[in-house]
Order: structure tokens, then C-alpha cells, then sequence
């Protein structure tokens, strides 16, 4: 059984058009969307960080906040950029918002992609690497982190005022928040490094790789190439995938007014440089419910995957975005395996 979430970028812009004016109506409208998917019977509602822009940003007091409005849905992020973080005051971080909800954090977490700001990492106060684009620092920090949400001592202890040696570990602690964070891959490379760090994997509509191949392929090949690594790492347990597509499904004069009628966009994929990487992008689905329905289960990597996370316009607003998934659930996510969470 295929579960399915909204993933939202959080923009916000004073703009003719938006219902996302200021960074507020951004924050409190993803906790409003998150309520609302709850009652629809959608199954994750998550957010995508960036620093020094018009989005979303430090994650957990939103996270912390959708986890006291709900009950049920999973909650987390796709993805943090772990260059900016603090990994043992993350692993606090993380364990607090988890225990508010009740362990239904979901937590993607990975290098990050390209930010407006040069090396804005540095600025947070953490140098850079050898590597231009620090992925390697990002990789110590989660081993960090990783080291810290299960439970290992972290520092030593002041005998002077806990009367004995040994190490100390962050606290609160979650039970089982460890096996519930997924790095944010972009090649099949750091996949398998994923699974041998027995994280789940989160794939999105863009790889920094190019084989020639189609995007569904190339991305349904990584999964096989991380589900064959993790096997192989001996974890003992089922590893959970998830892969973010754009889905608009085209129901009424509203959704033509703001997509089209699906008629004469690129169906093929693009492939571009990112971070002078060769990259390739997969393609929005647009037009109507049955036509995107048939088309997403022809897609190879939605089919391998466990979770598919849902792309949302978020400046259109929670009525608009509500209804946008509530379209989906009825008429196009049972062609993939779905079917809403029992009330």
C-alpha cells in the first residue's frame, strides 16, 4: 500500500495573484494545509528548507506546531541542508518535535540544493570543506547526528556534577526516530551510501546525473541499486522510499485558468546543469484526472516507490491547495496503489 504527501517549498511573495503575502501567512497556511490533509486522508505533510530566500526555513517550531494540530498524519521535511545545521542541537531538536507528535516524524535531510546565497553556510558560522560544494561536510555532520539520535554518549561527562565519568547523550530521545530519517539523494552513488547508513531514501524530481535514459528509469534504477545496498548492509528491517512529483489533475475553469488544459506542455524531461553538473528533471503531470492517472502508473520510479510526495503551489493558497489534493486522492492516486487512511 502506497502512501502519499504534500510537499510544500513554502514560497511567499507580495505579488498580485499569491495568497502567500509574508513569511506568516506561509507558516500558518502550511499548518492549515496540514490539518486539512489530515481530513482528506492524505498521509505526510512536508516541507522543503532553504536559507536566505522567500521560503521556508529552520523547520522544527513549524513541525513542532503541525504536530500539536494533528493526530494522525506523518509530518517532516524533504529535505534539510545539513551544511547549515548544528547536528547534536538538531538531534534535540528533532527528538522534541517527534515526541510532540507522538513518533510521526518523517525527516529528510541530505547536501541540499543549489541556494542563492554563496557559501551561506559559512555565515552560520560553519567553515567550508575542500570540496566546492562541501557535500562531504554534510556527510560528517549526519554521521553526527545519526551517532546522536541513537542514543550513544556524545560527550564526556563533568564528574563534578553527575559524580561519574563516561559519556553523555543528547536528551530528550525518541524511540525510534533513527529509522525514520531518509537522505535526500541525488545520484545513485549517494544512495547507496544512504542505505549503507541504514536511512531511508528520498528521490526527487531532479538527479545530477545523466545516463541518457529516461528520468523514471534512471531514478527506478537508483531505488533497485539502494534497496539491493541496504539488503546487503544487513539492517533487518524494510527501508522506505519516497520520490516528489508535480501533479495537477485539471477539473474546473479555476485549474485552466492557472495551468492550462495540459495541451501543449513539454511531456519530456529536461536535462540541464546544476552545480555544473549534467542533470535531468522530470516532467510535470498536468491534464485531466484519468489521463494523469494513467500516466503516473506508467511512471517507473512512482511504481517502485513506497511514498509519493506531491508538489504543491502553496502561494494559491489552503482552499486552493485542499482541493488540488482532495482531487488527487479521489481520482488519481487509487491508479497507483493508494487508498485514503480509514477515519
Amino acid at each position: 500500500m502506497k502512501k502519499i504527501g504534500f510537499l510544500s517549498f513554502g514560497h511567499w511573495q507580495n505579488v498580485r495573484g499569491s495568497q502567500t503575502l509574508t513569511g506568516q501567512d506561509a507558516l500558518l497556511q502550511t499548518i492549515e494545509l496540514a490539518v486539512a490533509a489530515e481530513e482528506i486522508g492524505i498521509d505526510g505533510a512536508f516541507v522543503r528548507v532553504h536559507h536566505f530566500a522567500r521560503q521556508l526555513a529552520s523547520p522544527f517550531p513549524l513541525l513542532a506546531a503541525i504536530a500539536a494540530r494533528t493526530s494522525r498524519i506523518e509530518f517532516g521535511t524533504a529535505v534539510v541542508d545539513m551544511r547549515y545545521e548544528n547536528p547534536l542541537y538538531m538531534a534535540e531538536e528533532a527528538a522534541i518535535a517527534d515526541l510532540i507528535g507522538s513518533g510521526r516524524l518523517q525527516l529528510g535531510i541530505s547536501r541540499g540544493s543549489p541556494e542563492p546565497a554563496l557559501r551561506g553556510w559559512e555565515a552560520f558560522g560553519y567553515a567550508s570543506s575542500e570540496d566546492s560544494r562541501s557535500a562531504d561536510m554534510a556527510r560528517v555532520k549526519t554521521d553526527t547526528f545519526l551517532h546522536a539520535l541513537s542514543g550513544a554518549g556524545v560527550v564526556p561527562a563533568d564528574p563534578k556534577m553527575t559524580g561519574g565519568s563516561g559519556k553523555l547523550a543528547i536528551q530528550p530521545q525518541s524511540p525510534g526516530l533513527r529509522e525514520r530519517i531518509w537522505w535526500g539523494a541525488g545520484t545513485r552513488q549517494s544512495a547507496v551510501w544512504a542505505a549503507e547508513k541504514g536511512m531511508n531514501l528520498m528521490s526527487s524530481t531532479l538527479l545530477t546525473e545523466d545516463t541518457g535514459v529516461p528520468f523514471s528509469q534512471l531514478q527506478a534504477e537508483q531505488i533497485r541499486l539502494y534497496r539491493e545496498s541496504f539488503a546487503a548492509a544487513g539492517w533487518g528491517r524494510e527501508p522506505k522510499v519516497s520520490v516528489s512529483r508535480s501533479v495537477l489533475p485539471i477539473v474546473d475553469d479555476t485549474d485552466r485558468l492557472y495551468f492550462g488544459d495540459g495541451s501543449g506542455r513539454d511531456t519530456q524531461d529536461q536535462v540541464g546543469y546544476i552545480d555544473g553538473y549534467l542533470s535531468r528533471f522530470g516532467k510535470s503531470y498536468i491534464g485531466a484526472p484519468d489521463a494523469v492517472a494513467r500516466e503516473l502508473a506508467r511512471d517507473e520510479a512512482v511504481m517502485a516507490a513506497d511514498t509519493l510526495l506531491l508538489t504543491v503551489p502553496n502561494q494559491l493558497g489552503v482552499d486552493y491547495n485542499a482541493k488540488l489534493l482532495r482531487t488527487i486522492a479521489e481520482h488519481v492516486a487509487p491508479a497507483i496503489g493508494w487508498r485514503p487512511h480509514a477515519a
